[in-house]
């Protein structure tokens, strides 16, 4: 296939640091693509097409591909396959299709000056994305390394660090990283007071915990304590073997039908930042307990449909997993599920009423799967002494669909 469209990764330092293949790629197309800081580096008396990118981009990727055949080099910043415009474009066209020539990533260029190992670092990007992403990688002695949406977000991370008990934590923003007018600014989260920093920036993070702070797991079955809900919240026991019996895998959807605070979905998400989730919930106040806590616990981009299932589950995208973890015995939803289900995919239904159980227990009989009787006891105190007491037994079906 015809490699029509180039992608150059260009640095802080301009054309002068490009390789001959890339500079010859530019030098023969005949339209280039970039932003305005890109497009400034060119000869003044360039006469070719220039397209600059538009905001949403969508209108400029729809102008890339009516051009498709013709000789097309897009500028991008350093690495075009590092949360950047490439990641964007093979989405829409076959990488056979194109050349990408990548200069080094903004994560490179900050852990050579670090001394940080890449494969062992946090990375987020910022650009164009809910902060909240954040809250997903912080951890006791984290390294985190983070893509700036400009020059306001340090001080935004700072104070979403210290909101989260990481307030010790040490900030390095770099700044130019590459180029002659490249800077290095250090404080940490609380006291990061910087009056000026560049819009070309991105942030280094030393997670250091304040006493007491643990940051959450991401393994299943977070404490109850970190959602908020009214009552309606699968236990953490239960979370944990529900979600081991879901057996989430990066970049799979699962539909949390039913889902009260939203804490299977987030599980979910959490397991790995590629897995999606869509929340269903009817009831106004769950779902605001399910964008809340979305956000505190990192997977903003958790998707909540407003709505009763099975009606609201019509347009969704096809799921490889689904858990029900109420409304079994409403009409259609376990069929509805199951028919929408993807081939190879897990349903996961756990029951704590005998209607609800009978339901499960006729489609175990035409399926088969597993059937799990669950009983956790906790320990409580009875006057001086401790005692069990019994949490309400769930009966779980698991199955995967032939």
């Amino acid at each position: 296939m015809h490699k029509w469209l180039s992608i150059v990764g260009i640095g802080e330092d301009g054309f002068s640091s490009l390789t001959p293949i890339a500079r010859s790629l530019i030098a023969q197309a005949e339209i280039l693509v970039g932003g305005e800081r890109h497009l400034s580096m060119l000869p003044a008396n360039n006469a070719r097409e220039i397209l600059t990118w538009t905001s949403p981009i969508a209108a400029s990727l729809e102008a890339i591909l009516r051009r498709r055949g013709q000789s097309v080099c897009v500028l991008a910043s350093g690495d075009p396959m590092c949360y950047g415009i490439g990641v964007t474009l093979t989405r829409r066209l076959a990488v056979a299709e194109m050349t990408i020539i990548p200069a080094p990533s903004a994560f490179s260029l900050a852990c050579a000056r670090l001394g940080w190992s890449l494969t062992d670092v946090e990375t987020v990007s910022l650009c164009g994305r809910d902060p909240a992403l954040l809250h997903a990688v912080l951890y006791p002695g984290a390294h985190v390394l983070v893509l700036s949406a400009g020059k306001h977000t340090p001080a935004l991370v700072a104070a979403q660090l210290t909101q989260c008990g990481f307030g010790n934590s040490e900030l390095t923003v770099f700044e130019r990283m590459g180029g002659a007018h490249e800077r290095m600014q250090s404080a940490t989260a609380t006291s990061w007071n910087a009056a000026e920093v560049a819009a070309l920036n991105t942030i280094a993070i030393t997670c250091i915990a304040d006493p007491g702070v643990t940051g959450w797991s991401r393994c299943a079955g977070l404490p109850d304590a970190a959602y908020d809900h009214d009552g309606q919240l699968t236990k953490r026991e239960i979370r944990a073997m529900t979600l081991a019996a879901l057996a989430p895998l990066p970049g799979q959807l699962l539909w949390d039908v039913g889902a009260g605070c939203g804490s299977i979905g987030i599980e979910w998400m959490r397991s790995d930042p590629r897995c999606r989730a869509v929340a269903i919930e009817q009831h106004p106040t769950r779902l605001r307990y399910i964008a809340d806590n979305a956000a505190a616990l990192g997977t903003p981009d958790l998707t909540i449909v407003a709505g009763e299932a099975p009606t609201a589950l019509q347009d969704l995208p096809p799921p490889d997993a689904v858990f029900i973890g109420g409304g079994l015995t409403t009409d259609n939803l376990l069929a509805t599920c199951w028919q929408a289900l993807r081939r190879g995919g897990r349903l996961v239904a756990n029951a704590v009423t005998v209607a609800s159980e009978q339901t499960l227990l006729q489609w175990h009989s035409q399926w088969r799967g597993e059937l799990t009787r669950i009983a956790i006891q906790r320990a409580e105190p009875i006057g001086k002494f401790f005692g069990w007491k019994a949490m309400v037994p769930v009966t779980q079906w698991s199955i995967t669909k032939p």
